[in-house]
């Protein structure tokens, strides 16, 4: 008998019509969005016939397609010739009950009387591994929240030996785990291409048709859906009476407001289950911080500093430490399927995923908690906002605004993200009247000259990132900050003065950064005019202001002189916070000491610029980096006496002089970026295995003929090696094999 169950049914009613037909083959439609999940439904099979795969476990987004895939399978079975004796399909869902599992296998191997079901789950327990036990099965459990308890319900366990399977959807990557699945597969959402058709299939030709602007404009609205069938299917159908211009374009303003009555009446309901599961409220605050930016690149490691300063990681009152907590609140949301990965440092928000997070903002945290969110809408001048006096977070990132001239009053406001924008000028009286703002993000206004006067009413102020701004100096009035726990003056190209006393005066600042770009550290040859700046005389005096913050936690500054860099590395503080380190325009006669650096417990990336090496003659190799086991980012640029980067003749003795042997360099490296080392010949004599390399970047660098690489390295990364054409030619590689396996990493450089 075929049971054909419509795709607009709840799991409710599939449930209470599979109860009435136990031995039903299940048939789902729509056929497009079966099609489309074909090839995950092979890539389970497969799964499924290997002896070795007792337990799969398929996890992804909330209507993205997991209750359709399994009962897809579960016709598989039915299907496709196979040797198993039994195969059971059961919804677990979030009220889990061990009863209700138990009495629907019991209907699939011939317990279906009364009796049976006025047994204890104990007893039933017994009767159901009495019988599974004797018999190949399958069991096909539909989303699940929890772990179930295989012993609970009387399911034994799948193993090689009985050749059994457990197959069973969640929205949660650690359920997989706590179940024990040896695969676990994600089930993502559809291409752009397959997601057109589907939605196209449920809107319909006659309204497709109807004018000839409809189909571009049926296309932006699949485009705001994501890829997630349950948005497609629920929003098509929708539009499918829509005939008008005005309809469609009214449908795309309201997708773009989050307030689009389907999405907000079916579609966010139920993703909104993932968030309601979360556990706890400090998860809860986290995952909904993340939709002030935009859906895609939030940057990690800022992200937590953020949650740091706005006091959402209350386990820890050091950032060294709450990064343990930020980073495993990552993983869960990531385990939910409520962020996604977007390479090693970001993380982004599925587009309905974050739409959903905007409408429980307003729908749900309202009294306590208000978002305004226009990130990326295109502003030209400073928004309106008509509750401003409940308004507790802000985000008008990647905008068009030039001035902020009103003197706005937000009383709650805690959270101000201004970055990316075309800031020019703000007022002395814009700040006037935010007492509460905790973290302000002015990054990337590279046309910001200065900052306002006022900014000294900022009393409640954490955190300031005024990185890649075009400030010329720092303000004395930031010396009103004294509860700041974060400076971030990274890539700031036109910075000439920092006051004198005023970093010293930040006791509770946890996170210093100061970062130059090249062109910009070759300005730092000369001292500026103010005595009382810090930058002069090699930085010395910042270095002075820097060792009084005994909160310091994370350190990244410049270096100029072996001078500086020994009395530097002469403070605790320093060798325990440091997490990168320029060093550059080394001048001195004296040997550079290649070992002053082993004890930076945390460095992270080290970057070399504008060496002198001719006056540091026996600076010919840079050995003493298997000292640096988390080595991130390795710039040299300029030395031009460099032979090789890690001397064959120094590794032993570099070794000897520590008291350790060294181990496999560079295992945490995801850049090596190497310019203008014309002598250079060698990074290290054998190849390496670069686990977590992503980019390498040869320039200028005529006599190095050989990477330490063969086919082990970087086993797995999207590799890419930019260089010359003509460079790339004299690479020598150990064999044809492996320099055809690389040859699709090469990128030409211009």
């Amino acid at each position: 008998m075929l049971l054909e169950i419509n795709d607009h049914m709840s799991k409710g009613a599939f449930e209470k019509v599979a109860e009435d037909q136990p031995t039903a083959s299940v048939v789902v439609r729509p056929v497009e969005q079966t099609v489309a999940l074909e090839s995950t439904i092979q890539k389970v099979w497969s799964c499924i016939v290997e002896k070795d795969v007792g337990i799969i476990g398929l996890y992804g987004l909330g209507g993205v397609g997991k209750t359709t895939l399994l009962t897809k399978l579960n016709n598989k079975f039915s299907t496709t010739p196979n040797d198993f004796e039994v195969v059971i399909w059961a919804l677990v869902s979030k009220d889990y009950d061990v009863e209700k599992i138990q009495d629907r296998i019991g209907e699939n191997v011939g317990y279906s009387d009364g009796s049976w079901k006025n047994k204890s789950a104990d007893q039933k327990a017994i009767d159901i591994y009495g019988i599974l036990s004797n018999k190949r099965f399958a069991v096909l459990l539909d989303d699940l929240w929890q772990r179930v308890d295989l012993n609970q319900v009387g399911i034994p366990k799948p193993s090689q030996e009985n050749g059994s399977k457990l197959i069973f959807t969640t929205r949660s990557l650690e359920i997989c785990g706590e179940m024990g699945a040896r695969k676990k597969i994600k089930v993502e959402c559809l291409e752009p291409e397959k997601a057109l058709e589907l939605f196209q299939d449920k809107v319909g030709d006659e309204t497709l048709n109807s004018h000839p602007d409809i189909p571009n404009l049926a296309k932006q609205v699949a485009e705001r859906c994501g890829g997630l069938p349950l948005a497609l299917i629920t929003i098509g159908r929708a539009m499918a009476c829509k005939t008008t211009l005005e309809e469609w374009n009214y449908a795309i303003e309201m997708l773009k407001r989050c307030a689009l009555p389907k999405m907000k009446n079916e579609v966010f309901p139920l993703l909104k289950f993932s968030y309601d599961n979360l556990p706890n409220a400090t998860m809860k605050c986290c995952f909904l911080y993340c939709c002030l930016y935009p859906e895609y690149c939030i940057p990690k490691r800022r992200l937590v500093e953020y949650w740091f300063c706005e006091g959402l990681l209350d386990k820890f009152d050091r950032i060294n430490e709450a990064q343990m907590q930020g980073g495993d609140i990552i993983s869960s949301l990531l385990n939910a399927c409520l962020l996604e990965r977007d390479g090693e440092d970001y993380v982004k928000m599925h587009d309905v995923i974050r739409d959903m997070a905007l409408w429980i903002t307003r729908k749900f945290e309202a009294t306590e908690d208000t978002f305004f969110v226009k990130a990326g809408a295109q502003l030209s001048q400073e928004p309106y906002v008509k509750a401003w006096e409940r308004v507790k977070r802000m985000s008008v990132m990647k905008n068009e605004i030039q001035l902020l001239e009103e003197t706005p009053k937000y009383p709650n406001l805690r959270t101000l993200f201004l970055s990316n924008n075309n800031l020019k000028v703000i007022s002395d009286g814009f700040f006037q009247f935010i007492p509460h703002l905790t973290v302000l993000d002015l990054s990337e206004n590279y046309y910001l000259r200065a900052l306002p006067k006022g900014i000294s009413q900022l009393v409640s102020l954490e955190c300031i990132d005024l990185s890649w701004t075009g400030l010329s100096e720092l303000p004395m009035e930031l010396k009103s900050l004294t509860k700041l726990k974060m400076l971030d003056l990274s890539y700031m190209s036109d910075l000439e003065n920092i006051p004198q006393y005023l970093v010293s005066s930040f006791s509770k600042l946890q996170i210093f950064r100061l970062w130059f770009r090249f062109k910009r550290l070759l300005l730092q040859n000369k001292d500026y005019p103010n005595e009382d700046n810090v930058l002069n005389e090699g930085n010395e005096k910042l270095i002075e202001e820097l060792k009084g913050l005994k909160r310091l936690n994370i350190l990244i500054t410049p270096i100029k002189s072996m001078f500086c860099l020994e009395r530097f590395l002469s403070f605790d503080l320093f060798r325990r916070s440091t997490q990168a380190l320029q060093l550059f325009d080394f001048r001195e006669p004296e040997m550079f000491d290649v070992l002053c650096l082993q004890n930076l417990e945390r460095l992270e990336t080290l970057e070399f610029l504008d060496f002198e090496v001719f006056h540091c003659k026996k600076l010919r190799d840079m050995t003493w980096l298997i000292l640096a086991p988390n080595l991130r980012n390795l710039d040299i640029t300029g030395c031009h006496e460099m032979e090789a980067i890690l001397s064959e003749e120094k590794l032993g003795e570099v070794a000897g002089v520590v008291g350790i042997s060294y181990p496999k360099p560079f295992l945490k490296l995801e850049t090596l970026d190497l310019h203008h080392l014309p002598k250079l010949k060698s990074i290290h004599r054998d190849a390496l295995p670069f686990p977590c390399l992503k980019h390498i970047l040869i320039k200028y660098c005529e006599e190095l003929k050989k990477l330490p690489l063969n086919s082990d390295s970087a086993k797995g990364n999207l590799l890419s090696i930019k260089g010359s054409k003509d460079w790339w030619a004299r690479v020598e590689w150990e064999n044809e094999a492996t320099r055809d396996a690389f040859l699709p990493s090469f990128k030409l450089l211009y």
